[in-house]
């Protein structure tokens, strides 16, 4: 039995001592010969190696190896080897075009046609005050009788306002009645003429001459139709010549006085296209035009007074109803348009990201004019059919920014026979402001502490800092505690705020 353990012992180590041997041998084959497979795939897993670290804050200084930045609480950031080839000789970076991929970034042309910007307004409807008749006495007499009228009373043309007895007009008609049966002509029109001259009207000596008797009690009617203003007769009363009875304004059309802010004043004229919608008129929209822009601006509201003329034809406008007015500027000119979203608003003016062949990007100054409807006129800038960035362009403007390459003015002259214009003079090149959110913890002469929020366009996390200021006059009217929103610069001495914003409004 013993004999039988042993050889079963003896066996097991043989068998032991040959796994041992095979997978000698099968290491270092493997080692010697790879597969195929794996070494096709070792460049794709090879690591990347940066070139040095640096501090976002102190972009000039490097370091050899990772760590903690000395200058601020955060980690160094490292630069890679193939990061130095993105930068293009024409002041552009170069995108991976797998990175544009996975950033779902997209471009728009620039295209050219009309921008017609459109104001919102409210207004207050009142009388059309051009459109006014007044009633007054011919002659001096005595009220008889007055027709059931009052203000606020809406008449029609030729409606009879007030009876009046007038003792001179009596003496006239009579003369002339007693000269009318001598036959003598001449006597006949001097007389009539005396009529005219005391003030009767032409039917009423009509209807003596046929009649053949006086007539000393007129009836005063209202020459047109509108709504009664003014009534001041009365039964029983005296009136003298001139003397006015009533004033009657019509309702064919009304105004609408519109209140635009005085920072709008260039964008009204006399002759715009005007749209009214009433809150008492659901789902109507009036069409009208600007008639007048009141010289005088309200003090205490800074607007201007912008009076616009509306058709009242069934006579539902009334005056004191209000209205939402849109003011449309009718004269459409052509002009060059980028998606609103495509701008990128610095602290100096406004750049956008132009799309260029091979996956390169540049940044360029542009002079923004007129804002509608998601698109923004440029000025200057930009020329027709070049692609510009409108998704992920603040990511390739950081990028940018790291690499030394800031936007600069260049308008290019698309006419064939243009003379070239001269050279402008130099001014600083605007550059993007990297922004965050934050809250003022220090407030010094130049500096201010703030507790901020991660600047993402720096891939630099939040943190507590104090920043230099650019100019002192920025700090002014804040206080610690202030909840902010700041736009840093990148300089060779590291970031300077150029703008500080409180988050109700600018600053």
């Amino acid at each position: 039995m013993n004999a039988k353990y042993l050889k079963l012992a003896v066996l097991t180590l043989v068998l032991l001592a040959v796994g041992a041997a095979g997978g000698y041998w099968w290491a270092n084959h493997a080692q010697i010969s790879p597969s195929p497979a794996k070494t096709a795939s070792s460049p794709a897993q090879a690591e990347r190696k940066p070139l040095y670290w640096y501090d976002p804050m102190v972009p000039q200084q490097h370091f050899d190896k990772p760590g903690k930045s000395p200058f601020m609480d955060m980690a160094l950031i490292p630069k890679y080897a193939d990061d130095s080839g993105n930068k293009a000789e024409a002041g552009s970076v170069k995108i991976d075009p797998r990175v544009v991929q996975n950033l779902g970034m997209r471009t728009a042309s620039v295209t050219r046609g009309s921008l017609t910007p459109k104001l919102e307004a409210t207004g207050v409807l009142a009388f059309n005050e051009r459109d006014v008749s007044i009633v007054q006495a011919r002659a001096a007499g005595f009220v008889e009788r007055v027709f059931a009228r009052a203000p606020g009373d809406v008449v029609a043309a030729g409606s009879p306002l007030v009876s009046l007895l007038v003792p001179e007009w009596s003496g006239a008609q009579q003369e002339f009645l007693a000269l009318k049966k001598s036959g003598d002509a001449g006597l006949m029109d001097a007389a009539r003429q005396r009529m005219q001259v005391l003030g009767m009207p032409s039917q009423l000596i009509q209807q003596v001459e046929r009649s053949g008797v006086p007539h000393p009690v007129v009836t005063v009617s209202f020459p047109m139709s509108g709504v009664i203003r003014e009534l001041d007769v009365r039964a029983g009363m005296t009136v003298t010549s001139g003397q006015t009875l009533a004033k009657v304004n019509g309702l064919g059309t009304v105004w609408l006085d519109v209140a635009v802010p005085e920072a709008l004043a260039q964008q009204i004229r006399v002759g715009q296209s005007a749209q009214a919608r009433l809150p008492a008129l659901p789902g109507e929209v009036i069409q009208g035009r600007v008639t007048d822009i009141l010289p005088e601006a309200n003090l205490d509201t800074r607007t201007l007074k912008v009076r616009v003329e509306l058709p009242n034809k069934h006579g539902h406008l009334r005056p004191g109803l209000t209205a939402q007015v849109q003011l449309a500027d009718s004269n459409q000119q052509s002009v060059l348009l980028v998606p609103t979203e495509a701008i990128i608003r610095t602290g100096k003016g406004a750049m956008v990201m132009v799309a260029e062949s091979g996956g390169h990007y540049r940044p360029v100054e542009v002079q923004t004019g007129a804002e509608a409807g998601g698109q923004t006129a440029v000025l200057s800038g930009l020329s027709e059919g070049q692609k510009v960035v409108t998704s992920g362009q603040f990511l390739i403007d950081s990028d940018a920014s790291l690499q030394g390459i800031f936007a600069a003015a260049d308008a290019p002259d698309t006419s064939a026979d243009a003379a070239p214009a001269p050279a402008p003079p130099q001014a600083p090149t605007p550059v993007a402001l990297h922004e965050a959110e934050g809250r003022i913890v220090g407030i010094g002469k130049s500096k201010v502490t703030i507790d901020s929020g991660p600047f993402k366009t720096l891939n630099m996390p939040a943190m507590t800092m104090r920043f230099p200021l650019a100019n002192t006059h920025l700090i002014h009217g804040f206080k610690v505690g202030d909840k902010v929103r700041v736009g840093v610069r990148q300089t060779d001495s590291g970031l300077v705020i150029e703008r500080l914003e409180k988050n109700g409004g600018a600053k």
